[in-house]
């Protein structure tokens, strides 16, 4: 039948396996594979793999991580060097390019917004809290609903973060309230924003050149994005584009910010899920939502019992005696 052939060699015949036989065997045979490393390179690699590989993040190792970072953050950002005058020039060089292209809008709307003081007051306490408030409220949202997404996620914003101390450095920017021969109104001072790093005895505690890029952008659309990538309601995933779309007119009504800033601010953003992507080999919200722990079995048991794509394991439950009995 076409699977062996008979040759002939000195008087004498022999059965070879013919070349349909060879191919198929050959189409089926196990690929050579390379023996995995051994000793301390091959520890080695096995723990950088393991570093790479979604994990099921720790609470106190979490606090203790965004506390330090923070702090980190803060001391860094205030440690850079004011550099009043090149802040000012940098800011007068902005805001001409704006003009340039007739896009420098920021003066007009902080003189419309701040007409109407409750809205101004309001956007001022929005620009000194939620800031804070939203971006760990969705850290918190993650660790507890998408376990096995949430250190790529944080990691897109500690490396977003990372390169705006970068920025600032090198790129000292006045905000537009604190030019010199501009009319921009300092709404904060104005109307005495309790709280405000921008006023009172807080500003000698922040960096008040360190404008660009714009965190207040970074962060919020961070946060709107992972909000609209991972959240199932519409009401949260239109919530979640609408935050950093009101922060933008927050940051230029109250004139902290050129919109400039927040293009920078949203290349940073870029940086950061290029970082993550590369890490993990996969944007976060494509990451599983659901990993082990140590002992092999799933975060949030108790939502195993929801629907769950095709693609996410689902947990198989443990063999009880009465289960054992009864032949389960």
């Amino acid at each position: 039948m076409g699977e062996t052939q008979v040759t002939s060699h000195e008087g004498r015949s022999t059965a070879d396996p013919s070349p349909i036989a060879a191919r198929a065997a050959s189409e089926t045979a196990p690929a050579p594979t390379t023996p995995p490393a051994s000793g301390k390179t091959g520890r080695l690699l096995a723990r950088f793999r393991a570093l790479r590989m979604p994990r099921r993040p720790r609470l106190w190792f979490e606090i203790l991580l965004i506390a330090v970072s923070y702090w980190l953050y803060s001391l860094v950002r205030n440690a850079v060097p004011e550099q009043k005058a090149q802040a000012l020039r940098n800011a007068d060089w902005i805001w001409s390019a704006e003009r340039s292209m007739g896009l420098a809008f920021e003066e007009t709307v902080n003189h419309a917004v701040n007409s109407v003081t409750w809205l101004i007051v309001s956007m001022n306490y929005y620009y000194a809290t939620l800031h804070f408030v939203v971006t760990i409220g969705v850290l918190i949202w993650l660790f507890r609903r998408h376990p096995g997404r949430y250190a790529a996620t944080r990691l897109v914003l500690f490396a977003t973060t990372a390169v705006a101390l970068l920025g600032y450095y090198l790129y000292p920017l006045a905000p537009p309230r604190l030019m010199n021969g501009a009319n921009f109104i300092d709404t904060v001072l104005l109307h005495e924003t309790w709280g405000s790093m921008a006023s009172g005895n807080f500003k000698n505690m922040s960096n008040q050149y360190a404008a660009m890029p714009s965190m207040h952008i970074g962060w919020s659309l961070w946060c709107g994005l992972t909000i609209f990538a991972l959240a199932r309601a519409p009401w949260a995933r239109i919530l979640g584009l609408l935050y950093p779309t009101l922060t933008l007119v927050v940051i230029v009504a109250t004139a902290n910010h050129f919109w400039l800033d927040a293009v920078g601010g949203m290349a940073c953003l870029a940086f950061g899920y290029g970082v993550s992507r590369v890490w993990y080999g996969s944007l976060p919200h494509r990451l599983p939502k659901w990993v082990p722990d140590r002992r092999g079995r799933l975060t949030a048991l108790r939502a195993a019992r929801l629907p769950r794509p095709a693609s996410e394991p689902v947990p198989h439950p443990e063999k009880t005696p009465e289960s054992s009995r009864s032949g389960a």
